[in-house]
Formats: C-alpha cells, structure tokens, sequence
C-alpha cells in the first residue's frame, strides 16, 4: 500500500479547493492563503461556499453529516469519475466537520488546512494557520501574526487603478480611516465615532493632509452618521459602500492607515503595506484578549502604535505572513 506521501505525489499544477460559509472576511483567508500557494506554484483553485439548514447549524460538529447541508450549498466533494484535490483550505466554524473528514475520504490524497483556531478535533488537519494572538499549539500548527489575506502589491495595484482618477490628486499624507464596528468584545457608539472623528480631522487638518474613510459592515449607523458629519468636510472621499469597493486603492494611496481596534484581519492587513499603521480604540466591552495581543505583536514588529492624535511617520518592514504560511503548507504537503 502506498504511503501518504506518495499518495500525495501530484505534478503542478495543485487542485485547491476553498471552502468557507461564504462570509467575505472569511472567505478572504482562505482564499488568500490558496493565492499565495498559487504564486509559489502553478495551480488551480477553486472556491466552494456552504451553509447548514436551519434545523441543524446549532448542532455540535460532531453530529454534522453532509446531508444536513442546505441545498444552496456548492458541492464539496467529488462528482463520480473526479478525484479530490490536492489541497483543501477551509476556514470557520461551519467547515469544521467537512474538514474533519476530507483526510479519510479522499485516502490520504488531499491534504488538509484549517486557518483559525478550530477549538475541536485539532488532529484532524494536516496543519492549522491559526493567529498567534489565539495562541493555538501543537505539531501541525503554523502561528501567524494575523490572519492570513488577499493584499499584495499587485492587488493593491489592481485596484487603484480605478480610483486613480480621485485619489492621486489628493493632498499628502493621504490618511485611510478604516472603520470597523459592534462585535462581541467593542462597541462603537454615536459619541465615540463623534470623538473618535474630531480627533481624526484635527490630526489630518495638522499636517495638511487628505483623508479616505471606509466603514466596514458592523458599523452601527449612528457612528457612520456622526463621523461622515465631522469629516465630511475635509478634502478627500468616504465611501458610501455604492459601486466599487475602494478598499485596496485606499491601502495603496495612503501614507497612513487608521484602523479600529476590533479587526484582526484589517489590521494585519495594513501592516502588510508597510505604511505607518495608527490603532484606533474602541469602547470595550470585555477584556481585550487577543486583541490585545496582537496589536503588541504589531507594536513590537514595529507596524502599528496607538493612535495619539499626530500623524507622525515611520517605517518597517512590511508582514508577509500569508507568504510564509504558503510556503510552510508546500513544504509539509512534500514532506508527506
């Protein structure tokens, strides 16, 4: 009987399948994870989007079958006559007993990632790329800082592209504002987005800048109301969320990036660009945790300080963290 790796042997280029419940900020790292495997090597992706049926999505992982899918749901196994892929990516809670069970359905062909932190059945993958901040451990865990992403030079340049028309004129520096909203650990009330902007138009006002201002879609509508009101008025565009997402065209003009404290994934993707990364607080409404963590992992990278009403600059190494994840899963996918 052959053995994994030999199972495992495949010539360029890779079949990747992604597989997420389909929500943006999820689908984007496991997606970015597969494009950053498709740069190193040839390879084929393709994206697979599930949900549960009502009845059972609050079951435990352990009691979800493939049946209970919801009909919307892409297929993620093979028809007859196709074979498994040779990389599954998947990322979030609802992927987790599909996941679980590709490494012996597939034979040992596929091998199997998870990004997150799974929090069951951590054996079942070949490798977890979890957030350091989560502090997942184990022989077939990656630690990152962040998540893994989408933002690449190209990408960002892709992007601008399109808003170059707006943009490029503006007075430098050019600040990005991303704002994110309401979780389970932050609030962003009408005052503190009142506050919050007041401060932002003072900084920006200082150095004689422009500002770029994206709001994120748990942003409570009071607080965009209240920051579109103070900064409307600075030169500049803020993004009503109509037409194209100006989202990477605003990392790449920025010669600063504001961002809330309540994204992991916008943070580290700001800290990718390599541009002076200002953390903005939130109002907390438990222990930051994590949160906490990873912002002094990016403090300590030298990416990102707490924003303290100036814009001063200065410079680091930019993160490519989702490269080094990419390159890891090649390396143990040839080990076997």
């Amino acid at each position: 009987m052959l053995d994994r790796a030999a199972r495992r042997a495949v010539s360029p280029p890779l079949s990747i399948q992604v597989v997420s419940d389909g929500r943006i900020g999820m689908e984007n790292q496991a997606l970015g994870l597969a494009e950053a495997v498709q740069r190193l090597t040839p390879a084929d992706i393709s994206v697979r989007r599930i949900r549960w049926r009502t009845l059972f999505d609050k079951l435990p992982s352990g009691l979800k079958t493939s049946w209970m899918l919801d009909l919307s749901s892409d297929p993620t196994e093979p028809a007859a006559g196709e074979d498994w892929p040779d990389l599954w990516i998947a990322t979030g809670r609802a992927t987790l007993p599909l996941s679980a069970r590709v490494r012996a359905a597939s034979g040992g062909k596929t091998f199997v990632v998870q990004t997150q932190d799974p929090r069951w059945r951590n054996a079942a993958y070949d490798l977890i790329v979890a957030p350091a901040h989560d502090r997942v451990e184990g022989p077939d865990v990656l630690s990152i800082t962040g998540s893994p992403h989408r933002v690449t030079a190209g990408r960002l340049a892709e992007g601008a592209a399109a808003f170059a028309g707006a943009l490029e004129p503006l007075s430098r520096p050019r600040v990005a504002v991303l704002v994110g909203g309401r979780s389970r650990a932050f609030d962003l009330t009408e005052a503190h987005a009142a506050e919050l902007a007041d401060r932002i138009a003072a900084a920006v006002e200082a150095v004689g800048g422009s500002l770029m201002l994206t709001f994120s879609r748990r942003t409570p509508e009071a607080a965009k109301a209240a920051m579109t009101a103070r900064l409307g008025g600075l030169p500049g565009l803020i993004w009503d969320g109509q037409g194209p997402n100006p989202y990477f065209a605003f990392l790449k003009f920025a010669d600063h990036v504001l961002v809330t404290e309540d994204s992991a994934n916008m943070a580290a993707e700001a800290a990718s660009t390599g541009k002076p990364v200002h953390v903005l607080p939130m109002i907390p409404l438990k222990p930051a945790g994590k949160f906490a963590r990873l912002h002094a992992d990016l403090r300590q990278r030298g990416a990102a300080r707490p924003f303290d009403g100036t814009l001063t600059a200065w410079t680091y190494a930019p993160l490519v963290e989702t490269d080094r994840a990419a390159a890891e899963v090649l390396n143990r996918m040839m080990r076997g």
